[in-house]
């Protein structure tokens, strides 16, 4: 079916943030991809994407892993290949979570955090945490596939307060989102 609306094809989700100080706990922050299906989308995601995995058809892949911060520009990058999502999914809710394994720690306590969603040059969004300094995770990017196919993107940065195992539970429902 041809249209004249653009669709978003393959999409760039970039995290970055500053190293802790020296002698503190390691600042680790996590992308995370919950897909759902169409029939039920905002039951139980489908499947999850984050550290140590991948979708199961491979469009949705942490392409870059820190466990630190260290490093120039982006330090983690995940990519959804969206044009490739087989049609039985109609929502992707991405989110950012901040490990909690030494301590509470919020985004308002990380150095220069920032996220970045892309598709090829065009930046979507850009957000550096500031409107939810006190969370301890994110949702950053919905993308969710119109009746006639389109995947659109819809852009607001949603602060959640917990671990990430309950974020991830949580993350695309609606009374966290809506």
């Amino acid at each position: 079916m041809s249209t004249p609306n653009k669709d978003l094809e393959k999409v760039e989700v970039r995290v970055k943030w500053d190293p802790s100080p020296h002698g503190e706990p390691a600042n680790d922050l996590d992308i995370i991809a919950a897909t759902y299906p169409a029939g039920e989308p905002y039951g139980s995601p489908a499947y999850l994407v984050h550290f140590d995995s991948r979708a199961p058809d491979g469009t949705i892949t942490l392409n870059r892993d820190s466990r630190t911060g260290q490093g120039l520009g982006y330090d983690e990058v995940m990519t959804l290949e969206l044009g490739r999502v087989s049609e039985a999914y109609s929502r992707v809710v991405v989110g950012v979570a901040i490990q909690q394994r030494d301590g509470h720690k919020t985004f308002g306590a990380i150095e220069n955090t920032g996220v970045q969603i892309r598709e090829g040059y065009t930046i979507l969004s850009e957000d550096d945490f500031s409107g939810v300094g006190t969370a301890t995770a994110a949702v950053v990017a919905e993308f969710v596939r119109d009746s006639s196919g389109i995947w659109r993107f819809h852009d607001s940065v949603r602060g959640f307060d917990g671990d990430a195992d309950a974020f991830a539970a949580a993350m695309g429902s609606r009374s966290f989102g809506e």
